[in-house]
């Protein structure tokens, strides 16, 4: 059983001997008291249908979470892959000519070294 579980368990169980406990010490006749039994069982049953009801819908929210972010990080991968793809295309047409404008700064480069070299 998980500590959720446990706890909630040991809460209701708890409550319900407290209840009783306190119910069968109090000085009430016999009718009056199966009245407040009565009362205090069908607010036990009330309790725990709501606290049922309210873990669904945690379960399902939870469920419904995990679903969007799984589709929301497929999606911006997507977009993440496709955003690549745009700029290899827009680059590799001019790839050649920054290689070639490279290739020019370095022949500037080798230029200047030699002229500074024999000055």
């Amino acid at each position: 059983m998980t500590k959720g579980k446990s706890l909630i368990l040991g809460i209701v169980v708890g409550s319900a001997v407290g209840a009783a406990t306190a119910l069968l010490s109090a000085p009430t006749s016999g009718k009056d008291l199966r009245s407040r039994v009565n009362i205090q069982n069908l607010e036990w049953k009330t309790l725990i249908e709501n606290l049922k009801l309210d873990g669904l819908r945690l379960k399902k929210q939870l469920a419904e979470t995990s679903k969007e972010g799984a589709t929301l990080i497929k999606e911006l991968t997507s977009e993440m892959k496709h955003s690549v793809e745009e700029w290899k295309r827009t680059v590799e047409p001019h790839q050649e000519n920054i290689y070639e404008y490279l290739a020019q700064i370095e022949s500037s480069l080798k230029d200047l070294e030699d002229k500074v070299k024999n000055h």
